[in-house]
């Protein structure tokens, strides 16, 4: 580094002072020689390793192959661990604790004598949580996604994590799963490290991150276990040295054209609803411009590429041998903004311009895709004055246009404990409304809009119908699924006043989504509507009750938008 760019770390290291001394000398209890300490870049890995988060179980293990290119690259690796993440272990939902896990992050980051930041990361929220940490302090930032799991083998068939867990679930109802097959299908569908190897929000984030040029090429389909993964974390680790050096920070890269062909990208991959949730929140901590017309603009009208389960039968492995992301950048070519920089110093049309695809099953042709029209769709209407949205990609099709009489949940407990009942007034034509998933009235906006279907209906063979609520749904679920209405009933929005019977109108291409009652009868119910009691009184749930934002404008805390910025004015001692 020049004098003229001086090291973040030298204010800890570079002075012979008191302060000087109390910085290195504590941290040579653990056997640093004096040299690491004089002028190398000091290199923080954040490290989102948990035995509770199994899709990042095997992180321990990728830090030290992280550490070993910062030191190739004549850098000093420090390992920190930050608030983890695991999707399918923690209640009430992972999303309750995104903002917090990002708290934890930036504060970790800035207090500490870091100059770059290489994030280890892997579970659905483990991305965008520390991705939006680190955005807020602002510093060369590199990511070194944790990869999929291997495809699940079972019967003599793939087998896609989330998925199959779907398709098991109405195969319990329906009586045609025993519980010897389940426990079998439960170790078939995880068979190695790694997070899920379905197009869910694991895989979406990963892939969203490498469109955003945060990864180095082709690094988020690599599956966990693959030699060729700790290949990528190594240059990882060495590169990461070289942006401290050129001083290339989140900002220069996440720029708004950055943002776009993220949205573009997720679109063409069949990525997860959730991805829109987190570009918001990351968009918002460095005062970048992004709403939700946004992705409806540049992302409803993008075609389906990838031919990955939910959306297709192939899963990440598959993608990874036929080719993975560089071959879907360079299909989108005239799409995309190529020209904007990425974390190896090169742009995102360069990374791309050499990418070949080995099997056209798996990624296809932007000419002949796999299916016009497949972004995400934003809906609006009395139903959801700030918008809802629907995945079209992952639905049955014939409903995107359906009318149908609501039947009416008013919370997660009322719709466990009434959707198997025999007289429960409900067939194939009427649209499930679930209340109080919202991020406040959850809170914390759980998975579970992708409500499962009545044991009745599945035994008809009825495998779809439309399902509305203010929560959201995993990436690796489907169905006519409308998601994230805003606003959530919980504050008061007109998805509190639906009742049973109400006719509602969905309108997938002229983006509606209405409750069919008058005006006057709407003002009614909201004169009577009361609020319901925040589920929380005290501690950091309480925090989040009053101060998250709406979906959608992220979810984040509305004390959190905008950075902190790395510059800490006060000593420690």
């Amino acid at each position: 580094m020049s004098n003229d760019n001086p090291l973040r770390s030298s204010e800890w290291f570079g002075k012979n002072d008191k302060l000087g001394f109390v910085h290195r000398s504590w941290l040579k209890n653990q056997g640093y020689p004096d040299h690491l300490f004089r002028g190398k870049p000091v290199i923080g890995i954040c490290n989102t390793w948990s035995e509770l988060t199994p899709c990042n179980g095997h992180l321990r293990d990728f830090a030290e192959v992280v550490k070993r290119g910062v030191y190739e690259a004549g850098g000093f690796p420090l390992e920190f661990p930050v608030m983890s993440l695991g999707e399918t272990i923690m209640k009430p939902t992972t999303m309750l604790y995104r903002n917090l896990a990002s708290m934890d992050t930036e504060e970790s980051i800035r207090a500490n004598p870091l100059d770059g930041i290489v994030l280890l990361t892997g579970c659905d929220k483990t991305t965008p949580s520390t991705l939006m940490g680190a955005a807020s302090v602002d510093l060369p930032t590199i990511i070194v996604p944790g990869g999929p799991m291997l495809n699940g083998k079972w019967r003599g068939r793939d087998v896609g994590s989330g998925t199959l867990t779907w398709k098991l679930g109405e195969g319990i109802k329906e009586g045609k799963v025993s519980e010897k097959e389940l426990v079998e299908a439960e170790a078939c569908m995880s068979r190695s490290l790694g997070h899920c190897m379905t197009m869910g929000t694991a895989s979406s984030m990963a892939s969203t991150v490498e469109a955003l040029g945060l990864t180095l090429p082709g690094m988020s389909s690599i599956p966990a276990v693959d030699s060729r993964k700790k290949v990528n974390a190594h240059l990882s680790g060495m590169r990461i040295v070289e942006m401290v050096k050129e001083d290339l920070k989140l900002s220069k890269i996440l720029t708004r054209e950055a943002f776009e062909n993220a949205i573009m990208v997720n679109s063409a991959i069949g990525g997860s609803t959730n991805v829109m949730i987190h570009l918001m929140a990351i968009a918002g901590r460095l005062d970048v411009p992004l709403a939700l017309e946004d992705f409806d603009r540049l992302g409803s009208h993008m075609p389906l590429l990838v031919n990955l389960m939910p959306a297709g039968e192939f899963l990440m492995e598959d993608f990874y041998y036929a080719g993975g992301l560089p071959v879907v950048l360079k299909e989108l070519r005239e799409h995309l903004h190529n020209d904007v920089i990425t974390v190896n110093g090169k742009t995102i049309g360069e990374n791309a311009s050499d990418a070949e695809c080995f099997d056209r099953k798996v990624i296809a042709p932007i000419d002949t895709p796999l299916q016009e029209n497949a972004g995400i769709v934003v809906v609006r209407g009395n139903l959801c004055e700030n918008g809802a949205v629907i995945k079209p990609s992952a639905t049955s099709g014939e409903l995107l246009k359906h009318t149908g009489r609501a039947v009416v949940f008013e919370t997660i407990e009322d719709y466990h404990e009434r959707i198997d009942q025999e007289d429960l007034d409900i067939d194939e034509n009427s649209i499930m409304v679930l209340k109080g998933v919202g991020p406040v009235g959850y809170p914390g906006m759980p998975e579970v809009g992708n409500m499962d279907l009545p044991a009745k209906l599945l035994k008809k063979g009825i495998r779809d119908i439309v399902r509305i609520s203010d929560g959201r749904m995993s990436g690796t679920a489907y169905g006519t699924v409308i998601l994230h209405v805003s606003p959530e009933s919980s504050v008061g929005g007109t998805l509190a006043l639906v009742q049973d019977g109400d006719l509602i109108e969905l309108d997938v291409a002229n983006r509606q989504l209405n409750l069919q009652i008058d005006e006057e009868e709407l003002r009614k119910r909201r004169s009577e509507w009361k609020a319901p009691a925040p589920v929380a009184d005290r501690g950091y749930v309480k925090m989040y009750i009053e101060h998250v934002e709406q979906a959608h404008l992220g979810c984040d805390l509305d004390f959190l938008k905008g950075g902190s910025g790395s510059v800490v004015q006060r000593d420690c001692h």
